[in-house]
C-alpha cells in the first residue's frame, strides 16, 4: 500500500485518480520522482540521464490540462523512463557503447511519441549493456546497474535500469526492450512485473540489432500500470517494418477475469534446464496458489528439446554483423563478450542461419500447438538468482554465457509469443524470484489476467532505500 504522504511511492494507476480528484498534481508528483532518482541512483545507477528541467516544464503543461479537464490520457502527468536504447529528442542516446556520443536525438522513437502524446512527463534515460547484447546490465561507458534487493548484485538486464528504476519507483513507469528475456529477466530479478507482448503489437524504430526477436514492453509495479502503459505505446506506427495490426483496444479489457476456466501448464524445468532449488521450491509454490485461486494446474512440458542452438544462431550472427560493420579501431571498443560472440560466427555459414531460422519456425509450430490444448504455460522465468554485479554469469560458475542460466526467455523470442515475469517471493537471502507465463500469439490479455489475478491475490513487496553496502534499509 502507497504511503499516503508520499507521491513518488504512488503508481500510475494512483496518480492518475489523484490528478483527477486534484489531490496531488503532475508538478508534485514529477518533483517527488525526481526526489527519488535524487536519493536512490548513486547506489544503483539505473538513470544515466535525467532531463529534470524538460520534466518539471511537460509536468506543468500537463497540470494545466488537467486544472481544464483537458487530460490526454490517463497517464497524462505521470513520470516515465526509456531505456537508453531508445531514441528520445532532445536526449542523447548512448546504447551503453562507446561507438556513440552525447549528441541529442533529433526524433522520438515510437515508445517515445506515443508516451509524449499522452501527456506523459519523460525523466530520462536508463542503462543497458553495449547495444543490448546480454542478460546483465554494465557498459564501459556508465558502468554497472545494481540491484535494489543487494547492491553488490545485477539486477539482471539488458533492461537492468529499468528494473532497478520500477523496484524503487524512480518513475512509475518504464520501457524495456526484450529480444531473449531482456524485460522478463530484470523483472525477476528484481522482483517487478515485466511483460513482452506479441511481437510487433508494441512498435519499435529504429530497429534493433536482432529485430526479429525484439520486443518493447513495461516494467512496473503492478500490471494494472502496465495496461495503462501498453495502451499507450501498444498502438501501429508505419516506421517499424515489422509492426502489426490487430492489438486490442484495451489491453486491460481481461483483467478481472479471474483465473476460473483457465487450463496452465506448469514445467518446472522445460525438460533440459537445471533450476536453483529455492527458486524451483517458490514458482512450485506459486503453481499452487494459481490453483487455489481457480486455475486448473497441470504438471507437462511441451516436447521442444534445448532450442539454444537457434537462438544463438540468430543471436551471434547479428554480433558478427556488428562487428564486420566496424573498423579495426572501433571493434576495440566493443565489449569483449560480444566480440566473442561475433567470433564464435566468424565460420558460420549462409546454410547455418538458414537451419537455424527453420529450427525457430519448428519450434513456434511445437509451442502453438501445445496452446491449443493449454491456455497458458508457466514456468521459472530464470534459472538461478541474482549474482554478483560486473560478471555475465555467476562467478565460479562453469557456464559462459547468459543463455545458459536464462534458459525460458529465450524461446519466446523465437516464437514471438507473449510472456510474462510475474514475482512471487524470495530466497533465503532475501533475493527476488519471479515465475513466467507465455501464451499463444496474440493471447496477450490472457496473460495479463492471469498475471494480474496473482498479483492482486499476492501482492508484491519492494525494497526501501538501497544501501551501497550491500543490505536494504
Amino acid at each position: 500500500m502507497s504511503d499516503e504522504s508520499d507521491l513518488g511511492t504512488f503508481t500510475a494507476a494512483q496518480l492518475g485518480a489523484a490528478f483527477e480528484a486534484g489531490d496531488a498534481s503532475p508538478l508534485e508528483a514529477t518533483r517527488a520522482a525526481l526526489d527519488r532518482i535524487e536519493r536512490f541512483n548513486p547506489a544503483v545507477n539505473a538513470y544515466v540521464h535525467v532531463d529534470a528541467e524538460g520534466a518539471e516544464k511537460a509536468a506543468r503543461a500537463s497540470a494545466r490540462r488537467w486544472g481544464r479537464g483537458e487530460q490526454l490520457s490517463p497517464i497524462d502527468g505521470v513520470p516515465v523512463s526509456l531505456k537508453d536504447l531508445t531514441e528520445v529528442a532532445g536526449m542523447p542516446a548512448r546504447e551503453g557503447t562507446l561507438l556513440t556520443s552525447d549528441a541529442l536525438c533529433e526524433r522520438d522513437a515510437p515508445p517515445a511519441a506515443r508516451l509524449r502524446e499522452a501527456g506523459a512527463v519523460i525523466l530520462g534515460k536508463t542503462n543497458t549493456p553495449e547495444y543490448g547484447w546480454k542478460g546483465v546490465t554494465d557498459n564501459r561507458v556508465f558502468g554497472a546497474t545494481f540491484n535494489p534487493w543487494d547492491t553488490r548484485l545485477t539486477p539482471g538486464g539488458s533492461s537492468g535500469g529499468a528494473g532497478a528504476a520500477a523496484a524503487l519507483n524512480m518513475g512509475s513507469l518504464h520501457q524495456g526492450g526484450d529480444s531473449g528475456g531482456s524485460i522478463r529477466i530484470p523483472a525477476a530479478f528484481t522482483g517487478t512485473f515485466g511483460f513482452k507482448p506479441t511481437f510487433g503489437w508494441t512498435p519499435q524504430w529504429p530497429p534493433a540489432k536482432a529485430p526479429s526477436l525484439s520486443h518493447i514492453g513495461p516494467m512496473t509495479r503492478t500490471v494494472e500500470d502496465a495496461v495503462l502503459m501498453l495502451n499507450v505505446i501498444g498502438r501501429y506506427d508505419h516506421r517499424d517494418p515489422y509492426a502489426a495490426r490487430g492489438m486490442p483496444d484495451d489491453w486491460g479489457a481481461s483483467l478481472g477475469e479471474g483465473l476460473k476456466g483457465l487450463r496452465i501448464a506448469f514445467s518446472a524445468d522445460l525438460g533440459c534446464a537445471n533450476v536453483h532449488p529455492q527458486i524451483a521450491s517458490r514458482v512450485r509454490e506459486a503453481a499452487q496458489q494459481l490453483e487455489e485461486l481457480g486455475a486448473e494446474i497441470e504438471e507437462i512440458s511441451p516436447d521442444i528439446g534445448d532450442p539454444i542452438e537457434p537462438f544463438q544462431n540468430i543471436w551471434f550472427t547479428a554480433s558478427r554483423d556488428l562487428y564486420l560493420s566496424l573498423s579495426k579501431n572501433d571493434r576495440q571498443k566493443l565489449d569483449t563478450g560480444l566480440v566473442d560472440n561475433a567470433i564464435r560466427a566468424e565460420n558460420w555459414t549462409a546454410v547455418d542461419l538458414f537451419r537455424g531460422l527453420t529450427k525457430r519456425a519448428e519450434l513456434t509450430q511445437q509451442l502453438e500447438k501445445f496452446n491449443q490444448d493449454y491456455h497458458l504455460l508457466m514456468t521459472p522465468s530464470v534459472a538461478i538468482p541474482p549474482f554478483e554485479a560486473n560478471h555475465d554469469v555467476p562467478p565460479g560458475s562453469e557456464m559462459t554465457d547468459w543463455t545458459e542460466w536464462s534458459p525460458f526467455t529465450y524461446p519466446f523470442n523465437l516464437s514471438q509469443q507473449p510472456a510474462a515475469s510475474i514475482p512471487c517471493g524470495f530466497t533465503s537471502d532475501g533475493l527476488p524470484v519471479g515465475f513466467q507465463l507465455a501464451g499463444g500469439k496474440h493471447d496477450d490479455l490472457r496473460v495479463l489476467r492471469a498475471s494480474h489475478a496473482y498479483m492482486s491475490a499476492h501482492p508484491a513487496r519492494f525494497p526501501s532505500v538501497p544501501d551501497p553496502s550491500g543490505t536494504t534499509v
